[in-house]
């Protein structure tokens, strides 16, 4: 779908300029330090228009590279590799710098650990670019963070417009949580938002499995982990900073939502450097 987005007729540039039968050898270096997410992505990009693109990575997703590292060398025909060259790395960088940033969280909170002595857990978000989700999401992985629901069908998450719902139609949040439970199969996680310490005991009493702390203080999450006592998963969400999470992660909380880690994440610099030859060095599938 990039590819189609970036070059929907061809690559008039690169068949205007560049000679059908010249090869070409490139390196992904960094430009700056980071984490790696995305490699084979990378290689498929390179080579989705010729078979006889080469990639050969030098590095894996999840290792830690600096700058001037080279990432990968890729081989082959120029005009595929001209015209794969910016969606490839589009990608990478994208996945990387999700990565690189989900790492630093993560180091921030190491070795916290929640009131019941799990890790703390550093997961992200719905916020994630349409159509980019798997990767994004995978790439929050490469950097030591967990996945939170993946999809709108993967779990019951009440939050707040869903609460006022409920409240206009008089029904309470306790009956509403062992309603749902009778409709939805066995195996279906409940997660509920709230927003005030008060809205606790309804939600412990109908039986969620999770409460999420949204836009907490600090004291109020402390309030709010004693006050749920074990009896359900303790999320923190709202307006997590790199600065902050640390503090949060010490409250004893089980699970810290960050949507920063995919819906305002800086892209890696990531560079390809290109020698373009007269002919290509070996042979290989033809462009399609």
């Amino acid at each position: 779908m990039a590819l189609t987005e970036d070059a929907p007729f061809g690559d008039l540039t690169t068949q205007a300029f560049v000679p059908a039968g010249a090869g070409a050898v490139a390196s992904l270096i960094a430009r700056q330090a980071g984490v790696l997410s995305g490699a084979e992505v990378f290689s498929r990009a390179m080579r989705a228009l010729d078979s006889g693109v080469v990639v050969t990575l030098h590095c894996a997703d999840g290792e830690r590279f600096e700058a001037g590292q080279s990432l990968a060398q890729v081989s082959g025909p120029a005009r595929a590799v001209l015209t794969c060259e910016r969606v490839a790395l589009n990608l990478i960088q994208r996945m990387s710098g999700i990565a690189t940033v989900t790492a630093r969280y993560v180091e921030a909170v190491e070795g916290a650990q929640s009131a019941a002595g799990r890790p703390v857990r550093v997961v992200d978000t719905r916020k994630t670019t349409p159509g980019l989700r798997a990767l994004e999401r995978y790439a929050v992985r490469c950097g030591g963070g967990h996945n939170h629901r993946f999809s709108l069908s993967d779990a019951v998450m009440a939050k707040d417009n869903h609460l006022a719902a409920l409240e206009s139609g008089g029904i309470g949040l306790a009956e509403a949580i062992r309603q749902a439970r009778q409709r939805l199969p066995h195996t279906t996680h409940i997660e509920v938002e709230v927003d005030r310490l008060d809205q606790v005991p309804a939600a412990l009493e109908g039986g969620a499995d999770t409460i999420m702390l949204d836009n907490f203080s600090l004291e109020d999450i402390r309030r709010g982990v004693e006050l749920i006592g074990g009896r359900a998963l303790v999320e923190a969400s709202g307006n997590v900073r790199l600065e902050t999470v640390a503090e949060i992660a010490a409250t004893g909380v089980d699970v810290i939502s960050v949507g920063a880690l995919t819906h305002s994440v800086r892209s890696l610099d990531l560079g390809l450097d290109m020698d373009v030859r007269a002919e290509a060095s070996h042979g290989g599938g033809g462009a399609n």
